[in-house]
């Protein structure tokens, strides 16, 4: 197996491990085991738990913001309700990624001048977003507080369905999309001048 395969290999096994049971409790060694590799091979790749953690964070911020730019390409739905389609969808279908992502104490994001970017670069395009909505006369305070609102509403909601306790209060969700357009709705969120 090539060094770049490995790595990917025991990277695959790290996000699939924490998509299903969280990363507080993550090994090395039950990468190693999940991964079939030699208990050794993690560090050949990653010097340490921040290590593995730092470069999950960077692939899944590098497929956030190409989710999130996707999202916004959509003409269905008005273009907040189509981004907090993106956020939601992106949260569900890369649990391992988006469980590690936010977490400071894990990947230290701040002592990491290319995570740190590529961060940024995902908070952007809700900020972009934002600034385009409001218009040229919003304030930065308008702009600040609206992308505050936006970012909690996206990630609240993703939490909640991904870790379960929405479903388990208010019961199954069979229809995530239409869940999706009337949170957005109720938040006022979504323009209803260009609702589809």
């Amino acid at each position: 197996m090539s060094p770049a395969s490995l790595r990917d290999t025991v990277l695959r096994a790290a996000v699939d491990h924490i998509a299903e049971h969280g990363p507080d409790g993550l090994s090395f060694r039950q990468v190693a085991a999940d991964a079939g590799v030699s208990h050794q091979a993690p560090y050949h790749h990653f010097t340490d738990r921040r290590g593995i953690f730092q470069a999950i964070a960077l692939e899944g911020f590098t497929m956030f913001t190409a989710a999130l730019r996707a999202a916004e390409q959509r003409t269905d739905i008005d273009s907040s309700t189509a981004l907090l389609h993106g956020y939601v969808d992106f949260a569900l279908e890369h649990k391992g990624h988006f469980r590690v992502m936010f977490r400071n104490d894990l990947t230290h994001i701040g002592e990491d001048p290319t995570l740190a970017k590529v961060a940024d670069e995902s908070f952007d395009v809700l900020i972009d977003h934002v600034q385009r909505a409001l218009g040229e006369s919003a304030s930065v305070d308008d702009i600040r507080d609206r992308t505050v609102m936006m970012w909690s509403v996206a990630h609240g909601l993703a939490t909640l369905l991904m870790d379960g306790p929405l479903e388990h209060k208010v019961g199954p969700v069979t229809d995530r999309e239409a869940l999706v357009r009337a949170i957005a709705a109720h938040s006022g969120l979504a323009d209803p001048t260009t609702s589809k």
